[in-house]
């Protein structure tokens, strides 16, 4: 496994993984689950930032792709880190954000960033289960004339949202699964019970 990939796995379980069965955690989409991973602590964290632009930015380079982002913000942080990477690499790429409710003064515009109608993008998100807030950006970057074939997550959850995604015509491409951390997790746990 790449180290970068398992330091990333490692902050995730360390900063933004939880499991507990009672009660379970009520997720955004309004499903229950014993595991709750909240991306933030570590997509806001100086390493997990360097992580995620580098290993975000290996993804979206070999998709072709030339700007990055998704609805504010899950992607926000992720978004600034990809494109902060590329500046020193041979394809920089922008970073955009997709507001949840058109700006209320000015211009009122739904996305923020330099964008032309036809601009090949990846839209990012930190945490998938049903694919809500990425197939709403998709919508709204579709809208605004952008095309949209690619999807970058943080954590996919395997809970339907890249067959939802990908239904809407989207590859999906997650650097962390649940699986992979729970599996991660599992080892961790035997490994401090061999030690007792």
């Amino acid at each position: 496994m790449d180290a970068r990939k398992d330091r990333l796995m490692e902050l995730l379980l360390l900063h933004s993984f939880q499991y507990r069965t009672d009660p379970p955690f009520t997720l955004a989409s309004g499903k229950t689950s014993p595991c709750y991973v909240n991306c933030k602590p570590v997509t806001l964290h100086p390493e997990g930032l360097n992580l995620v632009g580098a290993l975000g930015y290996e993804i979206a380079k070999r998709l072709g792709v030339d700007a990055v982002g998704g609805l504010t913000l899950g992607a926000d942080p992720m978004a600034c880190a990809i494109a902060m990477h590329s500046f020193a690499r041979s394809r920089p790429l922008s970073a955009f954000v997709v507001r949840k409710e058109p700006k209320g003064h000015g211009m009122a515009r739904w996305l923020e960033g330099e964008l032309a109608p036809g601009t090949r993008v990846a839209v990012l998100d930190d945490v998938i289960t049903t694919g809500g807030s990425t197939l709403s950006a998709i919508d709204r970057l579709r809208e605004a004339g952008m095309v949209v074939e690619e999807a970058i997550v943080l954590v996919d959850r395997e809970e339907g949202g890249r067959a939802a995604i990908e239904a809407h015509g989207v590859a999906v491409h997650a650097l962390v699964t649940l699986t992979e951390l729970m599996t991660r997790r599992g080892a961790a746990v035997a490994h401090a019970a061999a030690l007792v």
